[in-house]
């Protein structure tokens, strides 16, 4: 077997050992969207149909990696972690430029990104609301204040080991992300109405 080959292999082996839910599968998340958010969102918003309701497009995380310039090491367990939570392999970034005062050099790994789309993002959002999410110490919940004007929502994090899914055992380490929660046909209000019915934990506004 030549080297090309033993490559496309490991590739494939990896692949393979992400389970990938059924073409068919619908998860939780997106039955409660289907069946009760779009109408309630009809209603509220007085859309005029089902088309015109706010959507989720896609969930894009970021986890920085800046100690893979020095040890490799850290960068693979960091796909590993990265990978188990997401369930998707995630792509290394790369720095685009050096910078002589922070040691870095080109093409040097900076960072992990993952972005999910359709079963598997609803799943994603499923486990980070329900079970993630509660484990943040002292949590009162999501600022409001961290949608980007078009509906996009942000959330940053800085304890990656509040994912169940890490083997914290192996991954001693705590790494912040950033998660950012990208939607279709919305505003900062409808984002808010539409992650809200989702279940996100907001803070409760203040009242005078």
């Amino acid at each position: 077997m030549n080297k090309e080959n033993k490559k496309e292999t490991g590739k494939e082996t990896k692949k393979e050992a992400i389970q990938r839910p059924p073409k068919d599968y619908k998860p939780r998340m997106r039955k409660v969207y289907d069946e009760k958010i779009v109408p309630a969102l009809i209603k509220e918003l007085q859309l005029g149909s089902v088309m015109a309701a706010p959507k989720l497009e896609k969930i894009v995380i970021n986890m920085g990696v800046n100690e893979a310039k020095e040890n490799i090491q850290v960068l693979e367990q960091a796909k590993e972690d990265l990978t188990a939570i997401t369930g998707q392999m995630p792509e290394t970034m790369k720095a685009k430029k050096s910078i002589s005062n922070f040691k870095l050099r080109e093409g040097m790994p900076i960072a992990l990104r993952v972005t999910l789309r359709g079963a598997i993002m609803y799943e994603f959002l499923d486990r980070f609301i329900s079970l993630s999410a509660p484990k943040i110490r002292d949590f009162q919940g999501f600022s409001s204040g961290h949608f980007d004007g078009r509906g996009n929502y942000n959330v940053g994090l800085r304890d990656h080991h509040i994912f169940p899914e890490v083997n914290v055992e192996k991954s001693v380490k705590s790494r912040g992300m950033n998660i950012t929660f990208v939607l279709q046909k919305a505003d900062n209000h409808k984002g808010h109405l539409l992650l809200e019915h989702f279940g996100m934990p907001f803070k409760k506004e203040k009242s005078n």
